[in-house]
């Protein structure tokens, strides 16, 4: 069954405290820390006190992770999608995606972000939707204009690469404009 977080091939949930091993799993990629906000390794006590403070109310937090799970009885978490940097006044947040190692290429990541963009812009009420993407990250930059986002600008230097930095690409995805209601 479809809902605004779901899907035939994936579902989006929230997080649980069962879930500290594969935050831990995740948030300790070193190759995820090129891209992310997290540079060094991640204890278990701190995953642990993220579990338990974080309650998923965007407009509280201004972020919402979602971990991206297989739909069906045999479901298994594929990795997670975030909506960070949320601002309300403006309607926006910016995307985030991370999809385990071991699932990559399947096709997880555009449902998750197909599902949390019509989620955001349509259910949220939300604007527009933007993503930073290395320039180097191809996988990433299909996976975005695939899912309708659209490159508006580059960033140079914006991302730290060993003892130099790398471009990244900005991508915004709008929301389609709303008609005014006539009484």
């Amino acid at each position: 069954m479809n809902t605004p977080l779901s899907n035939e091939r994936v579902r989006l949930r929230a997080l649980e405290p069962t879930d500290v091993d594969l935050l831990l799993r995740w948030e300790n990629d070193p190759s995820a820390w090129t891209t992310g906000n997290t540079h060094t390794p991640c204890s278990r006590q701190r995953a642990w006190q993220y579990l338990q403070s974080h309650d998923g109310d965007l407009y509280a937090a201004g972020e919402l992770r979602l971990v991206i799970e297989t739909a069906g009885h045999d479901s298994r978490a594929v990795g997670c999608i975030d909506l960070t940097s949320f601002d309300p006044f403006h309607g926006r947040a910016e995307v985030g995606i991370l999809i385990d190692e071991r699932e990559r290429g399947r096709g997880y990541g555009r449902d998750a972000l197909e599902l949390l963009k019509e989620y955001a812009l349509n259910h949220i009420g939300m604007r527009q939707l933007f993503a930073v993407v290395p320039t180097d990250n191809d996988a990433s930059i299909a996976l975005f204009e695939g899912c309708g986002f659209v490159a508006c600008g580059t960033l140079r230097d914006w991302l730290r690469r060993g003892s130099g930095y790398g471009a990244a690409r900005l991508y915004q995805c709008l929301a389609p404009p709303r008609r005014s209601l006539d009484f």
